[in-house]
């Protein structure tokens, strides 16, 4: 079994234990679910952020998406570009993260895109899990506003619920998730 295998195999055991929570919940957009992934429960776990970085960056490698910095909307997406920035760089790569606000300051430097300056670079937006796909959209479009060139959008759970397909026909961009919903047995 190679690394990456294994890290994904702990990393569904980590989301199955720690972030799939059973019962009626009412999710950000709005739906109805019989389950909640909260995945800031593995995102900020002492070594499941480790694993998810890890899977990640080897996911978008075997993908052949090329880029420089990764993030995406405040708050989900924040750990997740962390993770991966530091799984990058305990391979000698310099990839940086960046968080999104949801809306553009209006005081200080006016920023919507935090950390290092993402213009000009390629970057990945990224996100824990995805239901519509509305906080990736956001995402795309504040890093864009902000002068990148978003390569994809990542996501670590993909509930099916048609936000691939939301993404790559309004972002533009290939939309790529670790484990989808009927890898981790959720109806």
């Amino acid at each position: 079994m190679t690394d990456i295998a294994a890290a994904r195999a702990r990393l569904k055991e980590l989301i199955l234990e720690l972030a799939v929570v059973r019962g009626r919940v009412t999710l950000s957009s709005g739906k109805e679910a019989d389950y909640y992934i909260d995945l800031r429960r593995v995102t900020l776990h002492h070594e499941a952020s480790a694993l998810v970085g890890q899977v990640m960056l080897a996911m978008l490698d075997d993908a052949g998406i090329s880029f420089q910095s990764a993030g995406g909307l405040t708050m989900g997406a924040d750990p997740v570009g962390t993770a991966l920035m530091h799984a990058a760089g305990r391979d000698n790569r310099n990839i940086d993260a960046f968080v999104v606000r949801k809306a553009q300051k209006t005081y200080g430097m006016g920023r919507q895109v935090e950390g290092p300056e993402v213009a000009g670079r390629n970057v990945v937006v990224l996100e824990d899990t995805s239901t519509t796909g509305g906080s990736a959209l956001t995402a795309v479009e504040g890093v864009r506003r902000a002068g990148a060139k978003v390569q994809a959008v990542a996501v670590i759970v993909d509930r099916d619920t048609g936000s691939k397909e939301r993404i790559e026909a309004e972002a533009g961009v290939p939309y790529l998730f670790a484990f989808g919903k009927d890898e981790l047995g959720l109806e």
